[in-house]
């Protein structure tokens, strides 16, 4: 009952209509929660004026646009000192190393996801979890737009040809969930196609985690003041200035659109076997540390894919991913 439920949940909760999960053993606390949700909801809405159009030369908003969203209740202040950052770094990456290593001799394929604002330091953290490992433990798999060749096969035909043998860590930096954040803001999928990638996208993970693989999701929250920041700083300096486009300045005009497509990505992709973390990354050391600690107890909880029955009901290997 348990997995039907959160399947029902994961695929009708929205940013603009989420489910509500209470505790209801006490039926005081039921009742006092359930009233509170209500009451709160009712003065949110009263209280919210009509949006205004804001000139381009204005900053975003910070996510207002779904105030009680995930994005809005992150702590974004959270930070490390530089002493325990070197601590806590060289201690996560040891575990790391040696339970990227179990995993390798156990033949458990595990799958990371990267999202985050521009500048959100998504590559940055990818190089402090590749930094503890041996090349042949791991790929990164950088997403750009798709190729002629990609673009003439369905969206995820690129992800799943990217597979690898089994016992490696595989990385996406940006990954399949372009199709549901920047092809839906921007305009580049039709609104039937990106509504119906959620339950593509779903579907994908639910085969990799019957299969055996974890799947980590990421993404990386900062606030505009932040980005902006960085901008300049990426542009002050040569070997960043690469980084760097007129795009990257025109996104921030489409914050807050960006904003309701990742919570509803979130409160639609979210599961039990493949969750997401949003990281606060104002500060890059403390999202660091966060990264390779939920990376570290995903890998701790991983097993053996197990075995299937076969067609005569003897036990017999499951599918395949070498």
């Amino acid at each position: 009952m348990i997995p039907l439920a959160e399947r029902l949940l994961s695929r009708t909760s929205t940013a603009t209509a989420p489910w509500h999960v209470i505790e209801s053993t006490d039926h005081r606390y039921r009742n006092l929660e359930i009233g509170e949700i209500l009451l709160r909801e009712l003065r949110r809405r009263l209280d919210q004026a009509p949006a205004a159009a804001s000139a381009p030369s204005q900053p975003p908003a910070a996510c207002v646009a779904v105030p009680d969203g995930v994005l809005a209740r992150t702590d974004l202040s959270a930070s490390l000192s530089r002493d325990d950052y070197t601590k806590e770094l060289a201690k996560r990456q040891r575990r790391l190393r040696k339970l990227v290593r179990r995993a390798r001799g156990k033949a458990v394929t595990s799958v990371l996801v990267f999202e985050g604002w521009d500048a959100a330091g998504k590559g940055g953290a990818i190089r402090r979890l590749t930094g503890a490992l041996d090349a042949i433990d791991y790929d990164v798999v950088p997403i750009a737009a798709p190729s002629e060749e990609e673009g003439a096969h369905h969206y995820l035909w690129r992800f799943w040809r990217r597979l690898p043998r089994a016992g490696r860590l595989l990385i996406f930096d940006r990954s399949w969930y372009g199709r549901v954040l920047v092809e839906r803001v921007e305009g580049y999928a039709a609104e039937e196609s990106w509504r119906r990638a959620y339950s593509e996208i779903r579907d994908f993970e639910e085969q990799l985690a019957e299969h055996g693989i974890p799947i980590v999701k990421f993404w990386l929250h900062i606030d505009p003041a932040t980005q902006l920041e960085r901008f300049r700083a990426r542009e002050s300096t040569p070997y960043k200035k690469y980084k760097i486009t007129e795009d990257d300045y025109r996104n921030r005009g489409r914050w807050t659109d960006y904003c309701v497509a990742i919570e509803e990505m979130i409160a639609r992709t979210s599961t039990a076997s493949a969750p997401w973390h949003v990281i606060p990354a104002n500060d890059k050391k403390f999202a660091r540390v966060e990264i390779l600690k939920a990376v570290c107890a995903t890998l701790d909880r991983a097993r053996r894919p197990g075995r299937t029955r076969s067609r005569r009901g003897r036990p017999g290997r499951g599918p395949g991913l070498r």
